[in-house]
């Protein structure tokens, strides 16, 4: 686990025995090697794959970098990590922590002022890199995960039951909360600054959308494609680099511009699944065909998940659902077995843009805004409360789903389809776990984010939302520790800060015109996309879950017997459990396979984290 880690306080003697503590399960998974630096009353040490770290110390003050970082002032672009290290020092003894705003890319950055006492860590505008830390009476503890901090001898290991529920509603833990009580986990564009006991997180970068634009397509479209060319021929710089290849737009668009400027075949890295409704891998071969790319595929089976799935639990510091964390290995696997030091991922680019389905669905719920109040509240409503929920004509039924979602606010729309809403807290865990939680603490750090933004727009709004939510607390997490873990580097041109900033200069009709998902970006790249790709529906990375759990084989065995012993921690309803494999997954296979993963990945978390430290 590569990244930044260390302290500041704790005693008066270096501190060797726990920077070594700390520092090894951060190197277990690549093999990274790390810098370290001790002294009186502080301890850093930084580590990565591919030359993605440097630790300096000048003037005073220690920069521990992680990540692929680059200075941004127009006159002095460097991306060097130990030169953007010492550019940083030099403007933080001028400006102080205004220094962050010439420093881009993807990072974690902590500063430590010596004589002082004072440490700044912090991460890049999406948290592509990580920090955890933890306050205590003596000082600060900091690290790229969970793990990494709980070494710390001062440091409780104590889980938090609130996490675990957000993790069932979630499907992770978001951020600034972490499994453990104490932990917090610095949200995306932010940075933390303690200084002698005083402890503040401020955010460092704030996307500001320009929601009336009327700029230009032609000009756009040459901006567009120069910041795109820009990222590509930034992270593309290792010798050995690849791309997954999903045959997305986002995907295909960087395997075409890297074989574009590299000049050769740009090796790409497919998976596959022997699964109806699962198996893209045709639209990944018709981009490979496309630009005559050096291409790999792997079809993933039953069997690779039961080998894998121990090993993606050990991985994650935290419960971590996204079942796509298995292909997403499998495909980082192959790319490290061909050479490949560095992957480029495509993730990023629906967020930016306006790429997700569920956009075009919350358009439409927005449209019963229109309807003058005394028709919805009077009239609509009322109807839809006696309309059926089952049987009856389709069309009423879809009457009242609509009217009954629509006339719900945002955020709380946005996870009308929620998996543990829909069943029901109650129904799924014990009233001893619920009276230990808040069921309305999910929704309201929804709120808070989606209140956090200058945008007017409905889908600037949910693009917020989603650069924390989706990107930096769940896509992100899965594509890099799943590299980590295959021990190849990772890098995401479309998270580069020229592509962010040239996508929020579009209007919101150019990311989502009617029900049209990513209007401008597929207009931008129709003479460089094959047509395919361009009209293909959006799809996901998702794996066939529910369809193998219901074959009699090791995955359904793996997870019986994960499930009985998540049965002994009396957080989900035995009745439930008795009749999630055998009677509610053949109902709805799809549905209930997410939960039974979820739950299954949330007792191998609990296996992973140790019973004196779970508290539950």
């Amino acid at each position: 686990m590569s990244g930044v880690l260390g302290w500041v306080g704790f005693g008066d003697t270096p501190d060797v025995a726990s920077l070594d503590a700390m520092t090894a399960p951060a190197a277990r998974f690549d093999g990274s090697s790390f810098e370290r630096l001790t002294g009186l009353r502080f301890a850093v040490a930084a580590g990565g794959l591919s030359h993605s770290a440097a630790l300096i110390r000048t003037r005073g003050l220690v920069v521990a970098l992680h990540g692929h970082p680059f200075w941004g002032s127009p006159d002095r672009r460097q991306r060097e990590v130990a030169d953007v290290a010492a550019l940083f020092i030099e403007s933080f003894a001028k400006r102080d922590v205004d220094a962050l705003s010439d420093l881009h890319g993807d990072y974690a950055l902590a500063l430590i002022d010596v004589e002082r006492a004072r440490v700044v860590l912090a991460v890049d505008r999406m948290s592509v890199r990580n920090f955890v830390y933890a306050q205590t009476e003596q000082g600060i503890v900091f690290g790229p995960t969970c793990d990494v901090v709980l070494q710390h001898p001062a440091i409780r290991r104590e889980v938090d039951p609130q996490a675990v529920y957000n993790y069932l509603y979630f499907h992770m833990v978001p951020s600034p909360s972490t499994a453990f009580q104490g932990l917090r986990r610095l949200p995306p564009g932010h940075f933390v600054d303690f200084d002698r006991a005083r402890c503040s997180v401020r955010a460092h970068w704030r996307p500001r959308f320009v929601e009336d634009g009327d700029e230009d397509f032609t000009s756009l479209k040459r901006d567009f494609r120069r910041a795109l060319d820009e990222s590509v021929r930034t992270f593309s710089d290792e010798e050995k680099c690849g791309t997954f290849l999903s045959g997305g737009t986002d995907s295909s668009t960087l395997a075409g511009l890297l074989g574009s400027i590299s000049g050769a075949p740009a090796p790409t890295f497919s998976i596959g699944f022997d699964a109806e409704d699962y198996d893209e891998i045709r639209y990944a071969r018709i981009a490979a065909r496309h630009f005559a790319t050096a291409h790999h595929e792997y079809y993933v089976t039953p069997a690779d998940v039961v080998d894998a799935v121990p090993r993606i639990a050990e991985t994650y510091d935290q419960p971590f659902g996204n079942a796509s964390a298995v292909p997403t290995y499998y495909c980082a696997r192959l790319a490290q077995m061909n050479g490949i030091k560095r992957m480029l991922g495509g993730d990023g680019g629906d967020e930016l843009y306006g790429g997700n389905a569920r956009y075009a669905r919350q358009q439409q719920f927005a449209l019963y805004e229109r309807v003058p109040e005394f028709l919805r509240r009077g009239v609509a409503e009322p109807v839809a409360r006696y309309l059926p929920l089952t049987g009856g004509l389709p069309l009423l039924r879809k009457a009242r789903s609509y009217v009954t979602q629509a006339a719900m606010p945002m955020p709380e729309r946005y996870e009308s389809y929620n998996l543990l809403e829909r069943l029901d807290p109650a129904a799924v865990l014990t009233s001893d776990f619920l009276a230990s939680i808040d069921t309305r603490t999910p929704i309201s750090t929804l709120r808070g984010v989606y209140a956090d933004t200058n945008a007017k727009s409905l889908i600037n709004r949910m693009l917020s939302l989603d650069f924390q939510i989706t990107l930096a607390d769940n896509d992100l997490p899965k594509v890099t520790r799943m590299c980590e873990l295959a021990r190849v580097d990772v890098a995401f041109p479309m998270l580069h800060d020229e592509v962010i900033d040239f996508s929020l200069r579009l209007s919101p009709n150019q990311k989502l015109r009617g029900t049209r998902l990513r209007y401008f970006f597929k207009e931008a790249l129709k003479d460089f996309l094959p047509p395919e790709i361009i009209a293909k529906q959006k799809h996901g990375f998702g794996l066939p879950v529910g369809a193998w759990l219901q074959k009699p084989d090791g995955l359904r065995t793996l997870a019986g017997d994960t499930l009985a012993t998540l049965r002994r921690r009396h957080i989900v309803r035995g009745d439930f459990l008795d009749r999630l494999l055998d009677e509610h997954l053949a109902d709805h296979a799809r549905y209930y396979g997410t939960m039974v993963w979820i739950l299954m990945m949330l007792e191998l978390w609990f296996q992973r984290a140790g019973e004196a430290r779970t508290g539950i």
